[in-house]
């Protein structure tokens, strides 16, 4: 397990925290798959702040050379934008998108990482 990637997960949603998103998980996929080593997920109540946190997160990787975004996909739509930076894939919903797709439940193997919290 790489705690590079671990920290980069923690920061992600420590992003998203800033930008007011909800129901933030990071769950340790490293054993089950081998697309990365964490998810984060994250929920807006609308698709502007899904937008808005998209946009906070890129912004905020671009300051750190350990943070590539190799893929942005649903921007356009801002109902399910997913954020691939390699060991992290971050998956931001609009509340209703993540309530129908329950991602939780098809990873309900991964660990659940504990976020710190101020």
């Amino acid at each position: 397990m790489s705690n590079q990637a671990k920290e980069m997960a923690q920061k992600i949603a420590e992003w998203i925290d800033e930008k007011k998103g909800k129901d933030i998980d990071v769950l340790n996929i490293e054993n089950l798959s081998t697309i990365a080593d964490y998810f984060v997920l994250a929920s807006g109540t609308s698709t502007t702040q899904v937008q808005a946190i998209a946009d906070h997160i890129e912004e905020k990787a671009e300051k750190f050379e350990e943070f590539s975004l190799l893929r942005k996909e649903g921007y356009r739509e801002g109902r399910w934008i997913l954020l691939d930076f390699n060991e992290v894939i971050v998956h931001v919903f609009h509340e209703e998108e993540r309530d129908f797709y329950k991602l939780e439940r098809l990873w309900q193997d991964a660990k659940n990482i504990n976020l710190k919290r101020d």
